[in-house]
Formats: structure tokens, sequence, C-alpha cells
């Protein structure tokens, strides 16, 4: 079981790529905040400090591929 959501997943996979959050919530036709509301609830859920650390920490656990 993943620790993210299918949403989660998806916007995280567009970071990776290095898009920014306007890009992302274009692409997935979903608002900025709604973007970066799903960013911070996975900051928490990791207990890191910010997008890098729970990149990185989401490829540790595998969840994420670069």
């Amino acid at each position: 079981m993943s620790i993210l959501t299918k949403r989660e997943k998806q916007i995280f996979e567009l970071i990776v790529l290095n898009h920014s959050t306007k890009e992302i919530a274009s692409i997935l036709r979903i608002t900025d905040k709604t973007v970066r509301n799903h960013i911070s609830n996975v900051i928490l859920r990791l207990d890191v400090n910010g997008r890098t650390q729970a990149i990185v920490k989401l490829i540790q656990m595998k969840e994420l591929e670069i």
C-alpha cells in the first residue's frame, strides 16, 4: 500500500520532472492552492522540511522513481 494518494503521486511525479506549481495545476486541472495543499500534506505526513526532502524520502521509500 502506498503512503501517497493517487493525486499526491501525480503531483510529486510532476515536481520531479521540474514542473512549477502553476504548471502542475494546469496539467491536472486543479487550482494552485490545491497543489500546494497536497504538497503540504505529504510534507507533514513524512515529517520533513520541504519538497526536496519529501522527494528524497519518497525515493528512499520506493514511492517515487527518478
